[in-house]
């Protein structure tokens, strides 16, 4: 059984700024050895999250964007701002929603996805952040010959 760690330190422009993780993660799985197992991954904090999507610049990003706003509104009242005395309640909801965390198999040595699909931060902050991924693969190494 192997297992192995990896952190991804991504900077972002907050706003529902989309970051394809795609080659990071299948990169993460290659360099583990594992063909057989498991790729977990989480993003640290509470206004960020991950999950798949057909990664398309501009186009997703406003499809997400704009149902997320119709799900929690950047406008309404939340009881975070008026605890905290900021804006970003609506980000800490909107990354409830959507999760920090994916679990993604893997075979024959690569996370199986599929041909319009991408492993993707969704950073729905109110501002530029850091932000830190945390990659996590375990599982059967190849056999030797």
């Amino acid at each position: 059984m192997n297992v192995s760690s990896h952190t991804l330190r991504i900077s972002t422009e907050g706003d529902g700024h989309i970051v394809d993780l795609t080659r990071d993660v299948q990169a993460a799985v290659r360099t583990s050895g594992v063909t057989s197992g498991q790729a977990t991954a989480m993003v640290v904090g509470s206004t960020a999250s991950l999950t798949t999507l057909e990664y398309e610049p501009g186009l997703v990003e406003h499809d997400l964007v704009a149902a997320l706003e119709r799900i929690a509104p950047e406008n309404a009242r939340y009881a975070h701002e008026e605890t905290w005395h900021d804006d970003n309640g609506h980000s800490h909801v909107r990354a409830a929603l959507i999760g920090p965390s994916l679990a993604l198999p893997i075979v024959d040595g690569r996370v199986p996805l599929g041909t319009w699909q991408q492993v993707v931060l969704v950073d729905l902050d109110t501002r530029p952040r850091d932000r830190t991924i945390i990659l996590t693969v375990i599982g059967q190494p190849e056999e030797p010959a």
